[in-house]
Protein backbone atom coordinates (compact mmCIF):
# COMPACT_ATOMS: atom_id res chain seq x y z
CA UNK A 1 0.00 0.00 0.00
CA UNK A 2 1.60 3.46 -0.62
CA UNK A 3 2.49 6.08 2.57
CA UNK A 4 0.21 8.17 2.88
CA UNK A 5 1.29 11.86 2.95
CA UNK A 6 -0.64 13.92 6.04
CA UNK A 7 -0.45 17.67 6.73
CA UNK A 8 1.62 18.23 9.15
CA UNK A 9 0.08 19.57 12.46
CA UNK A 10 2.34 22.50 13.80
CA UNK A 11 1.87 23.01 17.70
CA UNK A 12 -1.53 22.57 19.59
CA UNK A 13 -3.28 26.10 18.25
CA UNK A 14 -3.47 24.86 14.43
CA UNK A 15 -6.60 24.42 13.16
CA UNK A 16 -6.34 24.65 9.68
CA UNK A 17 -3.15 24.82 6.80
CA UNK A 18 -2.53 24.41 2.75
CA UNK A 19 0.13 23.05 0.55
CA UNK A 20 1.28 26.16 -0.75
CA UNK A 21 3.70 24.22 -3.08
CA UNK A 22 4.52 21.02 -4.19
CA UNK A 23 8.10 20.80 -4.45
CA UNK A 24 7.84 16.87 -6.15
CA UNK A 25 5.64 16.94 -8.74
CA UNK A 26 2.95 14.75 -9.78
CA UNK A 27 4.76 11.84 -10.25
CA UNK A 28 7.63 12.32 -9.34
CA UNK A 29 10.50 10.25 -7.66
CA UNK A 30 11.43 11.13 -3.88
CA UNK A 31 13.91 9.87 -1.35
CA UNK A 32 13.27 9.76 2.38
CA UNK A 33 14.11 12.91 3.77
CA UNK A 34 14.22 15.59 0.93
CA UNK A 35 11.69 18.62 1.11
CA UNK A 36 7.96 16.73 -0.37
CA UNK A 37 5.48 19.88 0.29
CA UNK A 38 5.48 23.60 1.82
CA UNK A 39 3.20 23.99 4.67
CA UNK A 40 1.70 27.11 4.97
CA UNK A 41 -0.79 28.11 7.91
CA UNK A 42 -1.98 31.53 9.33
CA UNK A 43 1.53 32.27 10.90
CA UNK A 44 4.01 29.50 10.46
CA UNK A 45 5.50 28.30 6.97
CA UNK A 46 7.09 24.81 7.14
CA UNK A 47 8.51 22.94 4.38
CA UNK A 48 8.15 19.09 5.07
CA UNK A 49 10.15 15.98 4.49
CA UNK A 50 9.04 12.59 2.82
CA UNK A 51 9.00 9.67 4.63
CA UNK A 52 10.21 7.04 2.28
CA UNK A 53 11.37 6.64 -1.04
CA UNK A 54 9.16 6.64 -3.83
CA UNK A 55 7.11 8.26 -6.40
CA UNK A 56 4.72 10.81 -5.16
CA UNK A 57 1.60 11.42 -5.85
CA UNK A 58 -0.80 14.72 -5.52
CA UNK A 59 -4.14 14.35 -4.01
CA UNK A 60 -4.92 18.07 -3.25
CA UNK A 61 -4.21 20.99 -5.45
CA UNK A 62 -2.27 24.09 -3.73
CA UNK A 63 -3.63 26.49 -2.05
CA UNK A 64 -6.68 24.25 -0.28
CA UNK A 65 -7.47 24.65 3.16
CA UNK A 66 -7.14 21.63 5.11
CA UNK A 67 -7.40 20.56 9.07
CA UNK A 68 -4.37 18.64 10.22
CA UNK A 69 -4.21 15.22 9.53
CA UNK A 70 -5.60 15.30 5.90
CA UNK A 71 -4.23 13.35 3.42
CA UNK A 72 -2.42 15.88 1.15
CA UNK A 73 -1.05 12.96 -1.15
CA UNK A 74 0.47 9.11 -0.94
CA UNK A 75 4.15 7.99 -2.13
CA UNK A 76 4.08 5.19 -3.81
CA UNK A 77 6.70 2.64 -2.76
CA UNK A 78 9.03 0.44 -4.64
CA UNK A 79 7.24 -2.10 -6.91
CA UNK A 80 3.85 -0.87 -6.22
CA UNK A 81 1.89 0.07 -9.61
CA UNK A 82 1.65 4.05 -9.49
CA UNK A 83 -1.27 5.15 -11.19
CA UNK A 84 -1.45 6.92 -14.25
CA UNK A 85 -2.63 10.53 -14.29
CA UNK A 86 -3.49 13.25 -11.43
CA UNK A 87 -5.25 11.75 -7.92
CA UNK A 88 -6.45 15.62 -7.34
CA UNK A 89 -10.47 15.62 -7.79
CA UNK A 90 -10.59 11.80 -7.61
CA UNK A 91 -11.23 11.48 -3.77
CA UNK A 92 -13.57 8.96 -4.51
CA UNK A 93 -11.13 6.38 -5.64
CA UNK A 94 -9.19 5.06 -3.09
CA UNK A 95 -4.81 5.03 -4.42
CA UNK A 96 -5.07 1.09 -4.76
CA UNK A 97 -8.63 1.25 -5.92
CA UNK A 98 -6.57 3.73 -9.47
CA UNK A 99 -3.92 1.16 -9.34
CA UNK A 100 -6.06 -2.03 -9.91
CA UNK A 101 -8.10 -0.02 -12.70
CA UNK A 102 -4.76 0.69 -14.37
CA UNK A 103 -4.89 -1.44 -17.95
CA UNK A 104 -1.53 -0.60 -19.02
CA UNK A 105 2.00 -1.54 -17.95
CA UNK A 106 4.10 1.16 -16.81
CA UNK A 107 6.31 2.40 -19.46
CA UNK A 108 9.85 1.78 -18.73
CA UNK A 109 12.51 4.53 -17.98
CA UNK A 110 13.52 5.97 -21.02
CA UNK A 111 17.47 5.94 -21.77
CA UNK A 112 19.94 8.22 -19.41
CA UNK A 113 20.03 11.54 -20.96
CA UNK A 114 23.24 13.13 -22.21
CA UNK A 115 24.37 15.73 -19.53
CA UNK A 116 23.01 19.56 -20.41
CA UNK A 117 25.78 22.17 -20.97
CA UNK A 118 25.18 24.71 -18.72
CA UNK A 119 25.12 28.25 -20.33
CA UNK A 120 26.02 31.96 -18.58
CA UNK A 121 22.17 32.96 -20.37
CA UNK A 122 20.28 33.52 -16.51
CA UNK A 123 17.25 31.01 -16.10
CA UNK A 124 13.62 32.85 -16.45
CA UNK A 125 11.73 32.86 -13.62
CA UNK A 126 8.38 31.90 -13.74
CA UNK A 127 4.73 33.87 -13.95
CA UNK A 128 5.06 34.60 -10.13
CA UNK A 129 8.57 35.83 -10.35
CA UNK A 130 10.02 32.55 -9.02
CA UNK A 131 13.06 30.59 -10.04
CA UNK A 132 11.69 27.40 -11.17
CA UNK A 133 14.26 24.63 -9.93
CA UNK A 134 13.62 21.30 -7.86
CA UNK A 135 14.97 21.64 -4.19
CA UNK A 136 17.39 18.72 -4.90
CA UNK A 137 18.77 21.20 -7.51
CA UNK A 138 19.46 24.36 -4.88
CA UNK A 139 20.47 22.23 -2.77
CA UNK A 140 23.07 20.51 -4.49
CA UNK A 141 23.74 23.83 -5.99
CA UNK A 142 24.09 25.26 -3.04
CA UNK A 143 27.16 22.54 -1.45
CA UNK A 144 28.71 22.88 -4.61
CA UNK A 145 28.98 26.48 -5.57
CA UNK A 146 26.86 26.63 -8.54
CA UNK A 147 25.06 29.83 -9.14
CA UNK A 148 22.01 28.72 -9.67
CA UNK A 149 20.35 31.49 -11.43
CA UNK A 150 22.66 31.33 -14.52
CA UNK A 151 21.42 27.71 -15.55
CA UNK A 152 19.36 26.76 -18.29
CA UNK A 153 16.65 24.17 -17.16
CA UNK A 154 16.15 20.87 -19.01
CA UNK A 155 13.14 19.87 -16.82
CA UNK A 156 9.16 20.35 -17.49
CA UNK A 157 8.59 23.85 -18.71
CA UNK A 158 12.39 24.75 -18.25
CA UNK A 159 12.98 24.05 -14.57
CA UNK A 160 16.15 23.41 -13.22
CA UNK A 161 16.83 20.17 -12.52
CA UNK A 162 19.45 18.32 -10.41
CA UNK A 163 21.16 16.74 -13.35
CA UNK A 164 21.75 20.88 -14.87
CA UNK A 165 23.30 21.45 -11.67
CA UNK A 166 25.76 18.06 -12.44
CA UNK A 167 26.78 19.37 -15.69
CA UNK A 168 27.32 22.89 -14.67
CA UNK A 169 29.50 21.30 -11.44
CA UNK A 170 31.77 19.89 -14.90
CA UNK A 171 32.54 23.07 -16.43
CA UNK A 172 35.69 24.44 -14.82
CA UNK A 173 36.25 26.98 -12.23
CA UNK A 174 36.48 29.97 -14.70
CA UNK A 175 32.95 29.22 -16.10
CA UNK A 176 31.04 32.23 -14.98
CA UNK A 177 28.16 29.64 -14.04
CA UNK A 178 30.08 28.60 -11.35
CA UNK A 179 31.30 30.82 -8.05
CA UNK A 180 34.17 29.70 -5.32
CA UNK A 181 32.24 28.82 -1.89
CA UNK A 182 32.39 26.68 1.12
CA UNK A 183 31.00 23.76 1.93
CA UNK A 184 27.20 23.91 2.97
CA UNK A 185 27.65 22.43 6.40
CA UNK A 186 30.76 24.56 7.27
CA UNK A 187 28.92 27.84 7.40
CA UNK A 188 26.50 28.95 9.95
CA UNK A 189 23.28 30.01 8.76
CA UNK A 190 19.29 28.94 9.60
CA UNK A 191 17.37 26.49 7.42
CA UNK A 192 15.41 29.45 5.88
CA UNK A 193 18.59 31.40 4.59
CA UNK A 194 20.35 28.79 3.45
CA UNK A 195 16.61 28.02 1.26
CA UNK A 196 16.54 31.51 0.06
CA UNK A 197 20.36 31.84 -1.19
CA UNK A 198 20.11 28.48 -2.97
CA UNK A 199 16.88 29.93 -4.61
CA UNK A 200 18.74 33.54 -5.41
CA UNK A 201 22.39 31.57 -5.93
CA UNK A 202 23.53 33.82 -3.01
CA UNK A 203 26.90 32.60 -1.54
CA UNK A 204 26.67 32.12 1.91
CA UNK A 205 30.54 32.36 2.49
CA UNK A 206 30.68 35.72 1.59
CA UNK A 207 27.26 36.50 3.74
CA UNK A 208 28.21 38.43 7.34
CA UNK A 209 25.29 36.86 9.74
CA UNK A 210 23.65 39.14 12.03
CA UNK A 211 21.91 36.85 14.05
CA UNK A 212 22.92 34.89 17.07
CA UNK A 213 26.53 34.01 17.60
CA UNK A 214 26.52 35.83 13.95
CA UNK A 215 24.21 32.96 12.43
CA UNK A 216 23.51 33.98 8.56
CA UNK A 217 19.30 34.59 8.81
CA UNK A 218 17.26 35.67 6.20
CA UNK A 219 17.76 39.07 6.02
CA UNK A 220 21.59 38.52 5.43
CA UNK A 221 20.70 36.76 2.76
CA UNK A 222 18.80 39.29 1.06
CA UNK A 223 20.48 42.29 1.55
CA UNK A 224 23.44 40.37 -0.16
CA UNK A 225 20.66 39.18 -2.93
CA UNK A 226 20.00 42.56 -3.21
CA UNK A 227 23.44 43.86 -3.14
CA UNK A 228 24.92 41.75 -6.02
CA UNK A 229 21.48 42.55 -8.74
CA UNK A 230 20.17 38.36 -8.01
CA UNK A 231 17.10 39.28 -6.54
CA UNK A 232 15.39 36.82 -8.87
CA UNK A 233 11.54 37.29 -7.66
CA UNK A 234 11.41 41.21 -9.48
CA UNK A 235 10.37 42.21 -5.88
CA UNK A 236 13.13 44.62 -3.68
CA UNK A 237 14.29 42.66 -0.71
CA UNK A 238 12.65 42.87 2.97
CA UNK A 239 14.35 46.10 4.89
CA UNK A 240 16.22 45.12 8.41
CA UNK A 241 12.49 45.70 9.70
CA UNK A 242 11.67 42.42 7.92
CA UNK A 243 8.71 44.54 6.24
CA UNK A 244 8.39 43.36 2.72
CA UNK A 245 8.65 45.64 -0.36
CA UNK A 246 6.49 45.62 -3.81
CA UNK A 247 6.91 46.72 -7.35
CA UNK A 248 4.22 48.87 -8.99
CA UNK A 249 1.63 46.71 -10.94
CA UNK A 250 2.41 43.42 -8.78
CA UNK A 251 -0.39 41.71 -7.45
CA UNK A 252 -0.36 40.65 -3.70
CA UNK A 253 -2.03 37.17 -3.46
CA UNK A 254 -4.53 37.52 -0.14
CA UNK A 255 -3.73 33.95 1.41
CA UNK A 256 -2.02 32.83 4.30
CA UNK A 257 -0.49 35.24 6.88
CA UNK A 258 -2.03 38.31 4.68
CA UNK A 259 -5.57 37.12 4.73
CA UNK A 260 -5.36 35.98 8.67
CA UNK A 261 -4.36 39.62 9.03
CA UNK A 262 -6.83 41.41 7.10
CA UNK A 263 -9.86 39.24 8.51
CA UNK A 264 -8.43 39.76 12.03
CA UNK A 265 -7.85 43.07 11.85
CA UNK A 266 -11.38 44.35 10.22
CA UNK A 267 -13.16 42.00 12.94
CA UNK A 268 -11.35 43.43 15.93
CA UNK A 269 -12.78 47.23 14.37
CA UNK A 270 -16.46 45.50 13.82
CA UNK A 271 -16.47 44.16 17.06
CA UNK A 272 -14.90 46.12 19.55
CA UNK A 273 -15.15 49.41 20.84
CA UNK A 274 -11.70 50.69 20.32
CA UNK A 275 -10.59 53.80 21.62
CA UNK A 276 -6.82 55.02 21.78
CA UNK A 277 -4.90 58.11 23.70
CA UNK A 278 -1.35 59.09 23.99
CA UNK A 279 1.14 59.75 26.83
CA UNK A 280 4.32 61.23 27.15
CA UNK A 281 7.07 59.99 29.24
CA UNK A 282 10.29 61.36 30.28
CA UNK A 283 12.75 58.96 29.00
CA UNK A 284 16.39 60.50 30.06
CA UNK A 285 17.16 58.02 33.04
CA UNK A 286 16.05 55.08 30.70
CA UNK A 287 18.42 56.03 28.02
CA UNK A 288 21.07 56.17 30.60
CA UNK A 289 20.03 52.94 32.10
CA UNK A 290 19.83 51.20 28.66
CA UNK A 291 23.48 52.54 28.25
CA UNK A 292 24.66 51.24 31.27
CA UNK A 293 23.59 47.39 30.52
CA UNK A 294 23.91 47.33 27.21
CA UNK A 295 27.86 47.46 28.19
CA UNK A 296 27.26 45.53 31.87
CA UNK A 297 25.30 42.62 29.74
CA UNK A 298 27.32 42.71 26.94
CA UNK A 299 27.49 38.89 26.02
CA UNK A 300 24.48 37.96 27.53
CA UNK A 301 21.39 40.31 26.76
CA UNK A 302 21.08 43.29 24.94
CA UNK A 303 18.05 45.68 26.15
CA UNK A 304 16.17 47.57 23.64
CA UNK A 305 13.69 50.47 24.66
CA UNK A 306 10.90 48.12 23.70
CA UNK A 307 11.87 45.99 26.31
CA UNK A 308 12.08 48.22 29.15
CA UNK A 309 8.70 49.17 27.81
CA UNK A 310 7.49 45.58 27.89
CA UNK A 311 8.90 45.38 31.54
CA UNK A 312 6.68 48.60 32.37
CA UNK A 313 3.86 47.10 30.92
CA UNK A 314 4.12 43.33 32.56
CA UNK A 315 4.17 45.55 36.40
CA UNK A 316 1.65 48.17 35.07
CA UNK A 317 -1.24 44.85 34.78
CA UNK A 318 -0.48 43.36 37.71
CA UNK A 319 -1.82 46.92 39.09
CA UNK A 320 -4.47 47.66 36.51
CA UNK A 321 -6.20 44.01 35.98
CA UNK A 322 -8.92 45.50 33.82
CA UNK A 323 -6.69 45.80 31.03
CA UNK A 324 -5.60 42.38 31.67
CA UNK A 325 -8.57 41.03 30.45
CA UNK A 326 -10.84 39.41 28.16
CA UNK A 327 -14.86 40.34 26.98
CA UNK A 328 -17.15 37.49 26.99
CA UNK A 329 -20.26 37.31 26.13
CA UNK A 330 -21.84 37.93 29.76
CA UNK A 331 -18.82 39.01 31.74
CA UNK A 332 -15.38 40.90 31.92
CA UNK A 333 -12.59 37.71 32.50
CA UNK A 334 -9.99 39.04 34.47
CA UNK A 335 -6.99 36.98 33.32
CA UNK A 336 -4.47 35.20 35.93
CA UNK A 337 -1.41 35.36 34.13
CA UNK A 338 0.41 38.13 32.26
CA UNK A 339 1.63 37.12 29.10
CA UNK A 340 2.93 40.01 26.80
CA UNK A 341 2.62 40.00 22.84
CA UNK A 342 5.57 41.59 21.12
CA UNK A 343 4.50 42.48 17.46
CA UNK A 344 7.76 41.55 14.79
CA UNK A 345 7.30 42.24 11.31
CA UNK A 346 8.28 39.63 8.78
CA UNK A 347 8.37 39.86 4.93
CA UNK A 348 4.69 38.12 5.16
CA UNK A 349 3.01 40.47 7.75
CA UNK A 350 3.29 40.54 10.86
CA UNK A 351 3.68 37.81 13.83
CA UNK A 352 2.76 38.09 17.39
CA UNK A 353 4.77 35.87 19.58
CA UNK A 354 4.16 36.01 23.53
CA UNK A 355 6.51 36.38 25.64
CA UNK A 356 4.82 34.17 28.39
CA UNK A 357 4.90 35.25 32.41
CA UNK A 358 6.53 38.40 31.62
CA UNK A 359 5.63 39.62 35.00
CA UNK A 360 7.26 36.99 36.90
CA UNK A 361 10.72 37.68 34.72
CA UNK A 362 13.60 40.44 35.08
CA UNK A 363 14.21 43.24 32.94
CA UNK A 364 17.71 41.11 31.36
CA UNK A 365 14.83 37.26 31.05
CA UNK A 366 12.70 39.58 29.08
CA UNK A 367 15.64 41.00 26.72
CA UNK A 368 16.63 37.57 26.19
CA UNK A 369 13.51 36.49 25.58
CA UNK A 370 12.27 38.92 23.37
CA UNK A 371 15.23 38.63 20.89
CA UNK A 372 14.97 34.97 20.84
CA UNK A 373 11.16 35.46 19.90
CA UNK A 374 12.49 37.88 17.06
CA UNK A 375 15.00 36.50 15.76
CA UNK A 376 12.88 33.36 15.28
CA UNK A 377 10.30 35.19 13.65
CA UNK A 378 12.84 36.23 11.00
CA UNK A 379 13.74 32.94 10.51
CA UNK A 380 11.01 31.28 10.42
CA UNK A 381 11.41 28.83 13.32
CA UNK A 382 8.72 29.39 15.30
CA UNK A 383 5.93 27.17 16.70
CA UNK A 384 2.40 28.15 16.66
CA UNK A 385 2.70 27.77 20.69
CA UNK A 386 4.88 30.22 20.83
CA UNK A 387 2.02 32.33 19.87
CA UNK A 388 -0.98 31.32 22.17
CA UNK A 389 -2.39 32.86 25.56
CA UNK A 390 -1.06 36.55 24.85
CA UNK A 391 -3.30 38.69 27.06
CA UNK A 392 -1.64 42.02 25.66
CA UNK A 393 0.47 43.24 23.20
CA UNK A 394 3.44 46.16 22.67
CA UNK A 395 3.89 46.86 19.07
CA UNK A 396 7.03 49.35 18.10
CA UNK A 397 7.41 51.93 15.23
CA UNK A 398 9.87 54.22 16.82
CA UNK A 399 12.00 52.87 14.74
CA UNK A 400 11.28 54.21 12.06
CA UNK A 401 10.21 57.65 13.23
CA UNK A 402 6.92 57.44 14.05
CA UNK A 403 5.86 60.11 16.90
CA UNK A 404 2.53 58.56 16.99
CA UNK A 405 -0.61 55.43 16.09
CA UNK A 406 -2.96 53.90 16.79
CA UNK A 407 -2.35 49.87 17.09
CA UNK A 408 -5.09 48.15 16.45
CA UNK A 409 -6.53 45.40 19.68
CA UNK A 410 -5.50 41.84 18.80
CA UNK A 411 -8.58 40.05 20.28
CA UNK A 412 -9.79 38.52 22.67
CA UNK A 413 -6.86 41.12 24.29
CA UNK A 414 -8.78 44.80 25.63
CA UNK A 415 -5.42 46.52 25.12
CA UNK A 416 -2.46 47.24 22.70
CA UNK A 417 0.49 50.21 23.47
CA UNK A 418 2.15 51.39 20.66
CA UNK A 419 5.54 52.59 21.11
CA UNK A 420 6.94 55.73 19.32
CA UNK A 421 10.36 57.25 18.77
CA UNK A 422 12.79 58.84 20.78
CA UNK A 423 12.88 62.74 20.26
CA UNK A 424 14.40 65.70 22.05
CA UNK A 425 11.65 67.31 24.11
CA UNK A 426 11.20 70.29 26.43
CA UNK A 427 10.27 70.57 29.97
CA UNK A 428 10.18 73.36 32.11
CA UNK A 429 12.38 74.11 35.42
CA UNK A 430 10.40 76.65 36.34
CA UNK A 431 10.44 79.50 34.06
CA UNK A 432 13.62 78.00 32.07
CA UNK A 433 13.10 75.48 29.42
CA UNK A 434 15.41 72.10 29.64
CA UNK A 435 16.10 69.93 26.67
CA UNK A 436 14.44 66.21 27.85
CA UNK A 437 14.30 62.87 25.63
CA UNK A 438 10.70 62.08 25.53
CA UNK A 439 8.65 59.67 24.23
CA UNK A 440 4.82 59.05 23.21
CA UNK A 441 2.78 55.71 23.96
CA UNK A 442 0.47 55.01 22.24
CA UNK A 443 -2.99 53.24 23.96
CA UNK A 444 -5.69 51.62 22.26
CA UNK A 445 -8.03 50.05 24.52
CA UNK A 446 -11.66 48.50 24.34
CA UNK A 447 -14.30 50.79 25.95
CA UNK A 448 -16.72 47.96 26.40
CA UNK A 449 -14.18 46.51 28.96
CA UNK A 450 -13.01 49.85 30.68
CA UNK A 451 -13.49 53.65 30.66
CA UNK A 452 -11.31 56.50 29.99
CA UNK A 453 -10.50 56.71 33.17
CA UNK A 454 -8.79 53.55 33.86
CA UNK A 455 -7.41 53.18 31.08
CA UNK A 456 -5.55 56.50 31.79
CA UNK A 457 -4.26 55.13 34.95
CA UNK A 458 -2.77 52.44 33.09
CA UNK A 459 -1.23 54.16 30.67
CA UNK A 460 0.41 56.95 33.67
CA UNK A 461 1.80 53.97 35.48
CA UNK A 462 3.89 53.06 32.86
CA UNK A 463 4.89 56.20 31.88
CA UNK A 464 5.88 56.50 35.19
CA UNK A 465 7.97 53.58 35.50
CA UNK A 466 9.81 54.40 32.58
CA UNK A 467 10.01 57.48 33.80
CA UNK A 468 12.08 56.29 36.89
CA UNK A 469 13.32 53.35 35.02
CA UNK A 470 15.50 51.78 37.90
CA UNK A 471 12.04 50.41 39.44
CA UNK A 472 12.02 48.32 36.47
CA UNK A 473 15.27 45.95 38.22
CA UNK A 474 13.08 45.16 40.78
Amino acid sequence: MPKEIYLVKVGMSMTEGMVSEWYIPDGGAVKKGELVYALETEKVNLDVDAEADGIVKHLVEPGVMLAPGDVVGYIYLDGESVPEGPLVGGAAESPAENAEAEAEPVAAAPAQPQPVVATINPAEPSGDGRLKSSPAARRLASEIGVDITRLAGSGPGGRIIERDVEAARGQSASSASVVPMKQAENIHASPLARRIAAERGVNLAAVRGSGPGGRIIQADVEAASSQRGSNVSGAAPSSDSGAQRYLPGQSIPLKGMRRTIAQRMHESLKETAQLSMDMAATMDDAVKLRTQLVKEWEGIAKPTFTDLVIRAVAKALREHPQMNSQFQTDAIELMQEVHVGLAVAVPEGLLVPVIRHADQLTLQEIAIESARLANAAREGTLGLDDFAGGTFTVSALGMFGVNSFTPIINRPQSGILGVNQIYDGLAWDGDTPVKTKQMNLSLTWDHRVLDGAPAAEFLATVVELLSEPYRLLV
